[in-house]
């Protein structure tokens, strides 16, 4: 009779420095490694960071599941994530256990459908606020435009302010902490804050610039009669359902700084990727249109046309498995568990990737290829769940998925309704940044064409 220990798969792995492992082959270029893993090597492989940090990559959609749903109590978020509580504090994307479920339900009715569906409005009127101006046959970097528009409606949605093309209040230090902040998270042995280093001096300079902006809106918004229906004023009025009491100043900051964070950058991206895929596929692009065309009458964009947009919102899906702004996550395993026929030891981190998920050809026809049509006639329901996760899944699937679906749409087809874009010459390649978000590196210097 075979028992349980003998049915355990060995999990394969590639040829390593002795010291460094993968880690160097994974840093420079983290996408084609995972790749290259899953195609080698199958639905699970195992490498390491370091001489001791060892890493199990996961590329089947049951076995995710079991991760981040069936089994996830024996999970937490993987260390690279914790070193993000430098700058978001114990937000929703680094609490962990009983305390995050405790404050995801606290959070959760700022994001429930019903709610956000007023925000619609705002991300229409400041996406074409932003981009009025613009001139028709003038270069621009795409990539920084989205960051500002999605920059824009995070301010708007969420404090209710007006923050117009000023935002470079809170731009600058934000993109220093995005880059500081990856390259906290994929160093061996990050020093603590307090050790005086020149990366240490400029994240803690960036985090207090905007600790001063969040707080002072905190402070302002406590001094306030009116009861505000943006996303602070949501969270404001949020009450622990067994005691009653509301979130401090510092727990504010901390889902502030995530929801900033998540909620401005990930959306960019998206945007900047979908308008680079579009430039390449004229087919999609004149389909889009046509629909925008005809769900408005030629008039103006308006919050209920956001459910009739449909092959609109194919278009964003297909983006996001193309180029998912969440490119991969991370836990740590925190007791030995069964994931399948695999076994996985206390300690180790576990990588599960949504780019290299979203393009595996046993559920994607032609997977490298741009089809927005491919998502017609409820295509997610012939998946097995986790084939497609942009939002990742289980109880800390993103909070904000809806909004972001409805931001970006509606953003897409107020930009796509105005104009069509194409890469400069100057743009000769263009080639995913895997920082914490998956980004168009460099930027994405397009030419921008007024519709006719």
């Amino acid at each position: 009779m075979t028992n349980r220990f003998q049915r355990r798969k060995p999990i394969p792995g590639p040829k390593e420095h002795w010291l460094k492992g993968s880690l160097q082959a994974f840093t420079s270029d983290p996408l084609r490694f995972l790749s290259n893993q899953a195609e080698t090597f199958g639905p699970v492989s195992s490498f390491r960071f370091g001489p001791f940090q060892e890493v199990y990559f996961v590329n089947d959609p049951d076995l995710i599941k079991e991760i981040l749903v069936t089994k996830q109590k024996a999970f937490i978020k993987s260390r690279d994530i914790q070193m993000l509580k430098a700058v978001v504090g114990e937000g929703l994307l680094t609490n962990e256990k009983e305390s995050h479920l405790k404050q995801r339900r606290l959070i959760q009715p700022a994001f429930k459908k019903t709610h956000i569906h007023q925000y619609a409005q705002d991300m229409i009127e400041t996406t074409n606020a932003f981009i009025k101006d613009w001139k028709d046959g003038e270069e621009r970097n795409i990539a920084a435009d989205m960051m500002n528009i999605a920059l824009g409606i995070i301010t708007k949605t969420m404090f209710g302010m007006e923050m117009g093309k000023g935002a470079d209040v809170i731009e600058q230090p934000m993109e220093a902490v995005m880059k500081l902040g990856i390259k906290r998270m994929r160093s061996l042995s990050p020093l603590p804050l307090w050790v005086p280093t020149q990366a240490n001096r400029q994240l803690k300079k960036a985090v207090k610039e905007l600790d001063d902006v969040l707080f002072s809106i905190i402070s302002k918004r406590r001094l306030e009669d009116n009861q505000s229906e943006d996303l602070l004023g949501m969270l404001m009025k949020a009450r622990d359902e067994e005691n009653g009491v509301a979130m401090s100043d510092q727990q504010l900051r901390d889902e502030l700084m995530t929801i900033f964070l998540a909620g401005h950058e990930t959306t960019a991206n998206l945007l900047a990727w979908t308008l680079y895929l579009l430039s390449e596929h004229s087919s999609a692009d004149e389909r889009l249109y046509a629909e925008i065309k005809e769900v408005t009458n030629g008039e103006a964009l308006l919050p209920e046309h956001y459910t009739k947009l449909t092959y609109t919102q194919n278009v964003i899906s297909e983006s996001m498995r193309l180029y998912p702004p969440a490119y991969v996550i991370g836990r740590q395993v925190e007791e030995d568990i069964e994931i399948g026929p695999y076994l996985f030891n206390k300690g180790a981190m576990v990588l599960i990737s949504q780019y290299v998920m979203h393009r595996n050809a046993s559920f994607y026809h032609e997977p490298n290829t741009f089809k927005p049509e491919r998502f017609d006639h409820n295509f997610l329901k012939t998946l097995p769940p986790f084939a497609y996760f942009p939002f990742g899944g289980g109880p800390r699937v993103c909070i904000g998925n809806h909004f972001a679906m409805m931001e970006a749409t509606l953003a897409l087809a107020a930009i796509a309704q105005n104009y069509k874009f194409t890469l400069t010459s100057s743009q000769q390649k263009v080639t995913p940044q895997p920082l914490i978000t998956l980004r168009p590196k460099g930027g994405l210097m397009m030419k921008v064409e007024k519709r006719k």
